[in-house]
């Protein structure tokens, strides 16, 4: 468990950040469902990761309600790991979460020795995307007609 303290121009807060538990799988899908209107990470596919060796999957917890979650991806072998997927409520975005979750998903993946992290991102998510170039991530492809619904997105990578 990683607890970080936040501040914001408003309050001070601590959020808790740990490995998702198959409690916690009921209120991924709330969060999944009420942030996502394609794309979305099913009941099976979470239930999936929960248990997969090569995957984790961390919580962001304040107050015991789930804000936010990160996902990332580590193969056998392989010296890249894969930010799969991050989410935030909508009623927390702007307390710093995102960054939180994204600090971690990286001190994970250097952990298990990954020189680099790599995600994808829909090209009109200019919030994500200011975070991640925020981080150090650069864009390394377009991705034409990439999602669900047709958007594009950009296949961005951190070398760590």
């Amino acid at each position: 468990m990683v607890v970080f303290e936040l501040s914001t121009a408003r309050a001070n807060f601590v959020i808790v950040l740990r490995v998702a538990t198959p409690d916690d799988l009921g209120a991924l899908l709330v969060l999944e469902q009420a942030s996502f209107s394609g794309d979305r990470l099913t009941r099976r596919q979470l239930r999936a990761h929960l248990s997969s060796p090569r995957a984790t999957l961390l919580v962001a917890i304040d107050g015991g309600q789930l804000l936010g979650y990160g996902l990332v991806f580590r193969r056998a072998r392989s010296q890249l790991a894969r930010v799969y997927s991050l989410c935030v409520a909508a009623q927390a975005r702007g307390r710093g979460i995102a960054s939180a979750l994204i600090a971690a998903l990286e001190e994970m993946a250097i952990a298990r020795n990954a020189r680099a992290l790599r995600l994808e991102v829909r090209t009109d998510n200019l919030a994500a995307r200011a975070l991640y170039q925020a981080r150090g991530y650069h864009e390394i492809s377009v991705l034409k007609r990439y999602y669900e619904d047709g958007g594009d997105g950009v296949r961005l990578e951190k070398t760590l």
